[in-house]
């Protein structure tokens, strides 16, 4: 009897592969720190293959099971593009779970493994002749779209969202009512906090340290948010020398000023978009691990141009991409070998 699935998420730096069985119960998880970026350096998928494939066999080694009771294996993430195992077109928005599902593809890769592997695609926004007048409006997620879905899973029906994913590139995506994700828009401000923090002249005022969920001072926080918001990025971020050359010493209190600052412009991203689909009834969600989560939370709310701010604490034991490439394969699939 198949009685188990395997669900694979494989970003740019690393893939890490889950076994369930068809209750939805965690067995076993492996890991490697293997993903698109080693193709693009290598010029070919071979050490991804062989990664996923290492992962699928450990898995069953762990479970104590053999491929004849798997029902599927399913992928996600960065492993459907050009520089991941099989390259699977984004589709356009808007799409719920259905339309995720209905738009997977399987393909038989023997060298990885023996059962096909179901791929979920991306999603894109819906822009018709992008252009230099509007490629403000086009966004693209290869990962997020799952770990949506297992969000929305564990959410209200019938609200209109805008699900925050922070990270080096932090996520923005509307949700209509009728549970369907709308378009995203994307930002790389964890890649700018990095950069400030350890690259540039503030780099002496934070100690070159970022924060810490221990250390987090909202105060702070929001004193960056405001100062960035109102005189720009560029400005408020020299302003943390200043006041560490006249006015404050501490420099975990200035990485948390560092971080409001960055935060600022992803706030003005949300109020000015074209693409994202949001009306004062939108509820925002933000979910991603401390300190950032909670920071996201308070400039969002500080802001108060949004209607409700909830923070989602995700489960600590396996990421949101895993279950929710369970959740869209539970319907059918094509399958092309």
């Amino acid at each position: 009897m198949k009685k188990f699935v395997i669900t694979v998420d494989s970003g740019t730096t690393n893939t890490r592969a889950f076994l369930w069985d068809k209750h939805r119960n965690l067995i076993a998880m492996e890991k490697a720190e293997v993903g698109a970026r080693s193709t693009a350096i290598n010029g070919n998928n071979a050490e991804l293959k062989q990664a996923v494939h290492d992962c699928i066999e450990h898995l069953l080694i762990k479970g104590g099971i053999g491929f004849e009771e798997v029902d599927r294996v399913i992928a996600c993430g960065m492993i459907t593009s050009e520089i991941g195992l099989v390259e699977i077109p984004h589709v356009y928005a808007p799409v719920g779970k259905r339309e995720l599902a209905a738009q997977c593809k399987a393909y038989l890769l023997e060298e990885v493994c023996p059962l096909p592997i179901t791929f979920i695609p991306g999603i894109k926004n819906n822009i018709e002749k992008i252009g230099m007048d509007n490629i403000e409006a086009m966004d693209t997620m290869r990962g997020e779209e799952v770990e949506s879905i297992a969000m929305l899973e564990q959410l209200p029906t019938g609200i209109p969202y805008l699900l925050v994913l922070p990270g080096s590139h932090t996520k923005f995506i509307s949700v209509d009512r009728q549970g369907r994700l709308t378009a995203s828009l994307t930002t790389i401000t964890g890649e700018l906090l990095s950069c400030i923090t350890t690259g540039t002249v503030i780099a002496n005022a934070v100690g070159r340290q970022f924060v810490d969920e221990k250390d987090y001072d909202k105060e702070m926080v929001l004193k960056g948010f405001e100062t960035s918001y109102r005189t720009g990025m560029g400005r408020a971020a020299f302003s943390a020398r200043m006041m560490n050359m006249f006015v404050e010493k501490d420099k975990m209190k200035l990485a948390n000023y560092i971080l409001g600052v960055t935060l600022a412009s992803d706030v003005q991203s949300i109020h000015h978009s074209t693409a994202l689909q949001t009306d004062p009834e939108t509820v925002v969600v933000v979910s991603g691990k401390n300190p950032l989560r909670q920071a996201l939370v308070d400039v969002l709310r500080f802001d108060g141009g949004f209607g409700q701010v909830k923070e989602f604490v995700p489960n600590r034991e396996f990421p949101l991409s895993a279950m929710g490439a369970y959740l869209i394969t539970d319907s059918a699939v094509n399958v092309d070998q």
